[in-house]
């Protein structure tokens, strides 16, 4: 992928006799294309046919230099092909069953999507200054760039930016949608609510056991009845004993099927945000 098509320049709009819009959902760019083409046709076509021919002959061999660098990144650094969780989520060389890799595997991508291609996005086409605030390091940018740098605030300041786009261009002004904001944003804004959720609040969910009470019980019942004892409770004729282990593990079952809930609710978030999931 180039970082720049001839076709999509401010000269193609001159030679094209048009201005592109900026941001337009499928109907506006229908509009665009229809009014485009009737009004300079054969300018239509240099514009948007003739300039990307004549660009792909010119960078005939950069492009296949460059296809050749993104096969080896995408098989062998990136791996686009697989879905993975991070060693911190799933221990390399620890058994995990499938229906427990689906949130990591699949979370684990939002997060490099954001990290790592909305990073870059964020300064691809940014002006000195903006690469200068997240100071990118060389193989970032340019011819030598591999997707491996890794920036979360550029990713979120990227996110941020997305969220304020609108319905804003003049052939939308007659329609309901005008100045709301545009589907880019509202994914963006979903996007964002599902990678915090993720970094910021899943890993700090109070561990179930120890916000029932399970552990303290369990400890309390070890120190009364013996260490080497699993749980001396479920043998204990002591009421107390029974009740302390009802109430904990009632509380534990039902902090577990919350979070499972909650797990769930998230990957279906995310399910149906998948195709806005590109850069």
């Amino acid at each position: 992928m180039r970082n720049h098509y001839w076709s999509c320049s401010t000269f193609a709009d001159w030679l094209r006799g048009t201005v592109s819009p900026k941001v337009a959902d499928s109907n506006g760019w229908t509009t665009w294309e229809k009014t485009a083409k009737e009004s300079h046709p054969f300018r239509y076509w240099l514009a948007d046919t003739g300039l990307d021919v004549l660009q792909d002959i010119i960078f005939f061999i950069p492009d296949k230099l460059y296809e050749i660098k993104y096969y080896i990144n995408n098989r062998w650094i990136t791996r686009t092909h697989s879905l993975t969780a991070h060693p911190r989520n799933i221990r390399p060389g620890t058994w995990c069953d499938v229906g427990n890799r689906f949130l990591p595997c699949l979370f684990n991508e939002l997060v490099d999507f954001v990290e790592i291609e909305l990073a870059w996005m964020q300064i691809a086409w940014g002006d000195k200054e903006l690469k200068k605030k997240y100071d990118p390091p060389f193989w970032a940018t340019g011819w030598f760039k591999w997707r491996t740098w890794r920036c979360p605030q550029a990713g979120i300041d990227n996110l941020e930016w997305q969220k304020t786009l609108i319905f804003n261009e003049d052939y939308c002004k007659n329609e309901s949608y005008y100045m709301q904001p545009t589907p880019q944003a509202v994914s963006a804004q979903e996007v964002l609510e599902l990678y915090r959720w993720w970094t910021e609040i899943y890993p700090n969910r109070p561990d179930p056991y120890d916000a029932s009470g399970w552990s303290e019980h369990c400890d309390h019942m070890r120190e009364k009845y013996g260490k080497d004892s699993l749980l001396p409770s479920l043998n204990s004729k002591d009421p107390k004993d029974q009740e302390e282990s009802s109430r904990a593990h009632a509380l534990l079952r039902e902090i577990e099927e919350s979070y499972e809930k909650e797990d769930t609710e998230m990957m279906c978030r995310l399910i149906k945000i998948r195709n806005s999931l590109w850069t």
